[in-house]
C-alpha cells in the first residue's frame, strides 16, 4: 500500500536506524494516514520502544523538544525534521490538555490505545501497514472515528473535538454519530484548551477544502458558543433585507466558500458580518438595516482575534478589510480610489477585491459584479501609474515649508493634507513650483 520511494530518505532512515538497533519502532499517526490516501505529508512523526537518551545516542543532530513525554526532533538535514516519541502510557488528564503524568512502556497496542482516531493510529513498519483499531476500514468508508470512548479521549486532551471537524473539513470525511454526539455532551470542555491552541485548529479548518462545512460543525457540535459566541449570536439571524435571502450566519458561510485560501481573506469573510445582530434595526417599511455594522464589526473583530492571540499584523489587516467591506463606488472618482487604496494598504487589495466579490456571491441573486470589477480596474491602473498617495508623495516636503516660514506643529500638518487632496484629484499638479505657490496664497 505504501512505496518506500514516495517517502523522504531522512524519514526511512531514522526509522531503519532504530530499527538496525534493536528498537521496535514504526512511523505513526497522520503521515501514514496520508501516505494510505497517496497524499504528502507534512509531518513525520515515529513511535519507538528506544528511550528518549537511547535515541539522542543514534543520531548527531537532536532537539530535545519535550523529553518529559518522551519526545525528542533528530535532524538528519535541516530541511526534514523527525519527531520520535517512545511508546508510552498516560495518566490522567485533569486540565483536559495534557497527562498529569507520563510512563514509558513496553506495549505499541498500549501506546496507540491512547491516541485520538482510527486513522490516526495506523502503523508503519517500512514494510506493511499495521492497524490495531479498523484505521484501514474507516479510510476506505471515508469515516472518523474516535479510538475507544470518545467521551473518555476528548476529556484527555479537549482539543480534540475541534481536531475531529478539522480532519472532516480537511479530508472530506463523515464523523462517526457517537464520536459526533460525544463532542456536543463534551463541547464545554474546551473552555480548559489555551486560546493558541484553539487558533491553530481554527486556522487549519479556514484554510481546508470545505472550510464552511468545518465551521457550520463547529455551530452544530455545541463548540461555537465557547469559542466565537460573537458569530454564534448570527445563527438564524434573518436579515429582513432584500438583498439577502439567508440569514447572517448561512450568507458568512457562502462567502468563506467564494474566497481564495488566504488566510487574512478568510478570517475576514468569518467576521466581516459579525456585528450585524449588534447594528440590527429595522425600518418602518419592515425591512432590516444594519448601519455601521462595517465600523462596530472592526471593532469586534480586532477584539476577537486579539482573544486567539494572532499577531499584529493579521489583526490589523483583517480588521482593514472588515471595515471597507462596504466601499462601494458606483460613481469612481481618482481622489475617493485613491483614498481607499490609502486606508487599504496596497498590501490588502487583493484581500479586498476578492472579499467584496465573494460577498456579493453570498447575497442574492441576480450578482452584479460590474461596480467590483470597474473598481479594481481602476485601482490597478492607479497602482501602475505610480501617481501620488500619501503626503511622501509630495512634491514638496516639511523642509520645503519651513523654508516658507511654516513652522512645524499642527499646521503644518493640515497644510501637507490640503496639498494631498489637491494631487489626489489632480496628479498632474504635483510639481514643486505649484504646491509651493499654492501654500503661499494661504492665509
Amino acid at each position: 500500500m505504501i512505496n518506500n520511494s514516495k517517502l523522504p530518505r531522512e524519514a526511512l532512515e531514522v526509522l531503519t536506524t532504530l530499527k538496525e538497533n534493536g528498537h521496535e519502532s514504526y512511523l505513526v499517526g497522520g503521515c501514514v494516514r496520508d501516505l494510505c490516501l497517496g497524499k504528502a505529508p507534512k509531518d513525520w512523526d515515529l513511535t519507538t520502544i528506544a528511550l528518549p537518551e537511547q535515541v539522542i545516542g543514534l543520531f548527531d543532530h537532536v532537539i530535545p523538544t519535550g523529553l518529559q513525554h518522551g519526545t525528542v526532533t533528530v535532524l538528519v538535514n535541516k530541511t526534514t525534521p523527525i519527531e520520535v516519541t517512545t511508546f508510552r502510557s498516560d495518566g490522567n488528564y485533569s486540565d483536559s490538555r495534557r497527562p498529569d503524568s507520563v510512563q514509558f512502556g513496553h506495549s505499541i497496542e498500549e501506546d496507540i490505545s491512547r491516541r485520538d482516531f482510527t486513522i490516526n493510529g495506523l502503523l508503519y513498519d517500512g514494510e506493511k501497514v499495521i492497524d490495531y483499531y479498523t484505521g484501514l476500514d474507516d479510510l476506505e468508508q471515508k469515516i472518523i472515528r474516535t479510538i475507544g470512548n470518545a467521551g473518555a479521549r476528548y476529556a484527555e486532551d479537549a482539543l480534540r473535538m475541534m481536531r475531529c471537524i478539522r480532519l472532516s473539513s480537511q479530508l472530506g470525511f463523515q464523523i462517526e454519530n457517537y464520536t459526533f454526539d460525544s463532542i456536543q455532551a463534551s463541547s464545554e470542555l474546551i473552555k480548559s484548551v489555551s486560546w493558541e491552541r484553539i487558533r491553530d485548529e481554527l486556522v487549519k479548518t479556514l484554510l481546508s477544502d470545505r472550510a464552511s462545512e468545518g465551521i457550520n460543525l463547529f455551530s452544530k457540535s455545541g463548540l461555537m458558543q465557547y469559542i466565537l459566541p460573537e458569530l454564534q449570536l448570527c445563527i438564524g439571524f434573518e436579515q429582513r433585507n432584500y438583498h439577502h435571502h439567508k440569514d447572517v450566519f448561512e450568507h458568512i458561510l457562502n462567502v468563506i466558500d467564494a474566497t481564495p485560501s488566504s488566510l487574512n481573506v478568510k478570517l475576514a469573510a468569518l467576521l466581516h458580518d459579525v456585528a450585524k445582530p449588534k447594528t440590527f434595526s429595522i425600518s418602518e417599511d419592515g425591512v432590516g438595516h444594519f448601519y455601521q455594522h462595517h465600523v462596530v464589526g472592526a471593532e469586534m473583530t480586532e477584539e476577537i482575534l486579539k482573544r486567539f492571540k494572532f499577531d499584529n499584523n493579521t489583526i490589523e489587516n483583517v480588521r482593514i478589510l472588515v471595515r471597507e467591506h462596504m466601499s462601494r463606488y458606483p460613481k469612481l472618482r481618482q481622489g475617493s480610489i485613491k483614498k481607499l487604496i490609502n486606508r487599504l494598504g496596497k498590501n490588502n487589495v487583493d484581500d479586498f477585491i476578492n472579499l467584496q466579490l465573494a460577498d456579493i456571491i453570498g447575497s442574492k441573486p441576480p450578482f452584479d459584479f460590474d461596480t467590483v470589477i470597474d473598481l479594481k480596474r481602476e485601482i490597478k491602473r492607479v497602482l501602475e501609474a505610480d501617481e501620488p498617495l500619501s503626503v511622501r508623495d509630495l512634491a514638496i516636503n516639511g523642509d520645503d515649508l519651513i523654508d516658507t516660514g511654516i513652522q512645524p506643529g499642527r499646521r503644518m500638518g493640515e497644510i501637507l493634507d490640503e496639498l494631498l487632496q489637491i494631487v489626489l484629484e489632480s496628479p498632474e499638479l504635483n510639481t514643486k513650483n505649484y504646491l509651493l505657490d499654492v501654500v503661499r496664497q494661504m492665509p
